[in-house]
Order: C-alpha cells, then structure tokens, then sequence
C-alpha cells in the first residue's frame, strides 16, 4: 500500500512537471511567433492558463501532503507544549472545512460547466473546475488522516534524524 501511495505522489510530480514544461513551451513559442513572425498561437494563451491553474492546485496538495506549507508556530509550542496535539488536530479541521469547501464548490461549478466548450481550444471549460474538486478531494483525504493519526504520510526529513 506504502508503494502504492509513493507512486501516486510521484506521478503528481510528473505530472506537474510536464505542464510546466508544456507552458514554457506553449509561451515560448508564442513569444517567438509574434515577435518575430507577426502572428501567434491563440491557444497558447487559454492552455497556459489553465495549465499554472492545475500546477498550483496540485501544488498545494504536494506542499500539503509534505507538510511545508506556512506555520506560525512559535506561540503554540513555546507556551503551551502540552497543547500542540490538539490544537493541531483544531489546525487539521480547520483545513478539512476550508478544502471541503473548495472540493463542493468546484464541484458544482465543473457539473454546471461541462457543456460549455471554449471556442479556441475546444475543451470544457469544466476542465478549470476539474483541478479544484481533484486537489480538495485530495487536501480533505489528508486532513482526514492528519486528524486521526498526525504521523500519517508524513516523510521523515533529514533534519529530522538528527
């Protein structure tokens, strides 16, 4: 199951990496053939768009699911050590309300714009929607399990063996 998970999380990066690529691509080529040849790739501009939205989403799950998102920690564990349990448990919910709100509202949002096809690149423009529902659904799996068991999918980082 441990590999199972590896690989899914590795597949994201990839993932990520190849619509980064894709965009420096698509915008590259864009930049090059208006400058230089007056004229250009008018969907370069709506799937380079779309492609930072789901980079950025899935990010957030990568950044998320590693733990290095931004903390303000220093009072929590500097005054009340005891505590840090669970008002971290408080934090996960917190979250879990916050990405479940995301997942419900692209959601609906993604069901409502499937048939709305964009006329440059002819895709949906439920696909915008579909990188939401996909990272909340996602970030609400990791705060579910960060409630129960704090320790879950977490990686030991090197620091931390020292």
């Amino acid at each position: 199951m441990r590999n199972i998970l590896k690989w899914i999380w590795k597949s994201i990066d990839i993932i990520m990496a190849a619509i980064l690529v894709a965009m420096l691509i698509l915008v590259f080529t864009n930049v090059i053939l208006r400058y230089g040849f007056s004229s250009g790739l008018r969907e370069s501009v709506e799937l380079s768009r779309m492609g930072l939205v789901w980079v950025v989403l899935l990010g957030a799950v990568i950044v998320l699911k590693r733990d290095e998102h931004l903390a303000v920690t220093e009072f929590t564990e500097n005054l009340m050590p005891r505590w840090v349990p669970f008002l971290r448990r408080i934090g996960w919910a917190v979250i879990l309300l916050s990405v479940g709100m995301l997942f419900y509202g692209s959601f609906n949002q993604m069901m409502d714009n499937w048939q709305d096809i964009s006329p440059l690149t002819g895709l949906p423009s439920a696909l915008f929607y579909l990188a939401g529902a996909i990272s909340g659904g996602l970030m609400s799996v990791l705060a579910l399990g960060r409630i129960f068991s704090p320790s879950w999918l977490t990686e030991e980082k090197p620091e931390d063996k020292e």
